[in-house]
């Protein structure tokens, strides 16, 4: 089947091995008809990023659960720049820094690192799909 609406890397980036909301994401991004390249669990930046390349994507969404989401995803955007793919969309979400911490502060980290969106622990994958519709400029029922 031809996806309508668009291509997603999505994997659990670093050493975390969190790999049911992984799964989540992917059935619900097929069901909402996005082509899903699930890339699994401890991958790295050069995994998501040549992912990316090879299959033509438009979004790369990122999950971390184990709290190191800032040590793993620091410098993934400029990885998408070197490779030519700098205006991918980056989406990241779970539990992404240790201990509690503002999640105002949190956000702001991330999106700083050059992150589009970035979700905390327990956000429904509705939201996330709705914000890539969005940044896509596609509505529930156009094609890209």
């Amino acid at each position: 089947m031809i996806s309508k609406k668009g291509t997603v890397v999505l994997g659990v980036i670093g050493a975390d091995v969190h790999a049911i909301g992984n799964q989540i994401l992917e059935y619900a991004l097929r069901e909402a008809d996005f082509k899903v390249i699930n890339i699994g669990v401890m991958a790295s930046q050069k995994e998501f990023v040549q992912a990316a390349i090879e299959t033509g994507a438009d979004a790369i969404w990122v999950s971390s659960l184990y709290g190191h989401g800032e040590m793993d995803c620091r410098g993934l955007r400029n990885k998408c720049c070197e490779a030519g793919i700098g205006d991918i969309l980056i989406y990241v979400g779970g539990n992404l820094v240790i201990g509690k911490q503002n999640w105002q502060e949190t956000e702001k980290l991330f999106k700083n690192m050059g992150f589009d969106r970035v979700y905390p622990p327990g956000t429904l994958p509705g939201v996330s799909i709705n914000d890539l519709l969005e940044d896509l400029k596609l509505s529930k029922g156009d094609k890209k």
